[in-house]
């Protein structure tokens, strides 16, 4: 195998993209991984870590593009992390991902016969997320092409992070992913903050008023939620923001006001205050209505959501005598999704205002034969007598606790339907399952584009 060390610069051909989104090349033997490189790409890169078995380097230059590149429309690709695919085409996106599912079914869970279907496309490419979180900080992350620029403003940034990094943020003037309404709000909040005089927050001195700025979309409604989430408690000065943007767009139904004192990074307040409008919007999957209320779960691509909700439906196969047993439910969207074709449908949550966002959309939709267990998992389950015909699983990036499938295993359900965000924890727990259930065949379904991410719904029958 070839010596190399770390600082040291290669030649490299790029010919598989592995989960992840990085690209792999072998040098001697030694897989070497680069990122935002692409199968056919022919590379200069420098090492930037070596393992026994292993390197990872930083592209320097493309030498030889590949036929799968696009150009990214967005001024930001390749620095933002929001979207590191762009320069991929679309349709090669898709392929990867049915990949990446397949191979680790193969490589992780055992399994060489398991069919995984071509991945279901999202109906938009772009402007499809219905929630973009964006920061604030005191200092802006410069483009490289303003870092030779004099009197470039290093000031107030508001938008999204450097990958990797906690305290770059990137100015953004218009991210992609979301409706253009959504873009045109964030400037007249960039706007207002920077007029106000008041601070940003200081991702690193902790010092400062405004945090995160998170807005909601309701592709059902054609509503807007603003989220302004702040570091105390002055709810003055975020109240001449709201009435601007309510005069301004009659489609901004809600504007609330959450204060978060943690250091911690997340756009969650620990107090709420409704500013103007509604305390929540509602968007639709399918027939069925959903409240949102700022800090509650909906999948982010609704029309995404829609299709991973109906392959659901689909290898559940209910005719409307079943019970079905949800864990890992939420605010309850499968659960109400399922409910007309069972005869009643039990779901568990850790999460007491989940539950409790779980009965108010049963309540919305009029729906008398689901119910919701508060509780963990692994000593509520033991609790269930009654044997569900079927059993729903969409459990977090990890997987399932191994006390779960043990008891999932007890129970014994004529058929599991598994929803997953990460093919390897897919995978494994597929394995964990093999010795009561077979894997029938597996769904992806794209509710990312330009990202490596990936669902995939898995219809599990018992063995005789």
């Amino acid at each position: 195998m070839m010596s190399i060390k770390k600082g040291q610069v290669l030649e490299l051909d790029i010919h598989k993209v592995v989960f992840g989104g990085k690209g792999l090349a072998k040098l001697d033997g030694l897989a070497v991984f680069v990122d935002k490189v692409v199968p056919g790409d022919k590379v200069r890169a420098t090492i930037v870590r070596k393992k026994s078995r292993h390197a990872e380097a930083r592209l320097l230059e493309l030498t030889a593009a590949s036929p799968m590149r696009v150009a990214p429309p967005c001024p930001y690709s390749g620095i933002c992390g929001g979207c590191p695919w762009q320069f991929l085409s679309y349709e090669n996106q898709l392929q990867f991902k049915r990949e990446h599912v397949s191979e680790s079914i193969e490589h992780i869970g055992g399994f060489r016969d398991v069919p995984v279907l071509p991945t279901m496309p999202s109906q938009k490419m772009f402007g499809y997320r219905n929630k973009m979180e964006f920061s604030f900080s005191d200092r802006r992350w410069l483009l490289p092409e303003e870092l030779e620029q004099e009197n470039v403003s290093t000031g107030l940034a508001l938008g999204l992070h450097v990958p990797g990094t906690f305290y770059k943020v990137l100015d953004i003037e218009a991210c992609l992913l979301q409706p253009d309404r959504g873009n045109a709000i964030l400037a007249d909040v960039r706007r207002y903050v920077a007029e106000s005089g008041i601070p940003p927050y200081g991702l690193k001195s902790h010092q400062g008023f405004w945090r995160f700025l998170v807005l909601r979309h309701s592709l059902s409604h054609d509503a807007w939620m603003v989220n302004v989430v702040t570091s105390q408690g002055p709810h003055e000065w975020v109240q001449p923001l709201a009435d601007l943007l309510r005069k301004k767009y009659q489609n901004v139904w809600s504007v609330v006001h959450n204060i978060n004192t943690r250091h911690a990074s997340i756009a969650f307040g620990e107090k709420e205050r409704v500013l103007a409008g509604e305390p929540s919007i509602r968007d639709r999957i399918g027939s069925f209505e959903f409240e949102i209320s700022a800090n509650s779960f909906f999948q982010t691509n609704t029309a995404g959501a829609e299709s991973l909700y109906e392959t659901v439906r689909e290898y559940a196969q209910l005719t409307g005598k079943e019970t079905v047993v949800d864990l890992y439910s939420g605010t309850g969207t499968i659960p109400v999704f399922l409910s007309r074709q069972a005869a009643k449908v039990v779901g568990i949550e850790i999460s007491e205002s989940a539950v409790n966002d779980a009965e108010r959309n049963c309540r919305r939709n009029f729906i008398d034969n689901c119910r919701f267990i508060c509780g963990d998992i692994n000593s509520v389950i033991e609790g269930i007598e009654e044997v569900p015909e079927v059993m729903v699983i969409d459990p977090p990036r990890a997987g399932m606790h191994p006390r779960v499938v043990e008891a999932v295993r007890a129970m014994g359900p004529k058929r599991i339907v598994y929803v997953s965000c990460n093919p390897a924890s897919l995978a494994r727990d597929l394995a964990l399952l093999a010795e009561d259930y077979r894997p029938v065949e597996v769904q992806p379904v794209d509710m990312f584009p330009h990202t490596y991410h990936v669902e995939s719904v898995a219809r599990l029958d018992r063995r005789p």
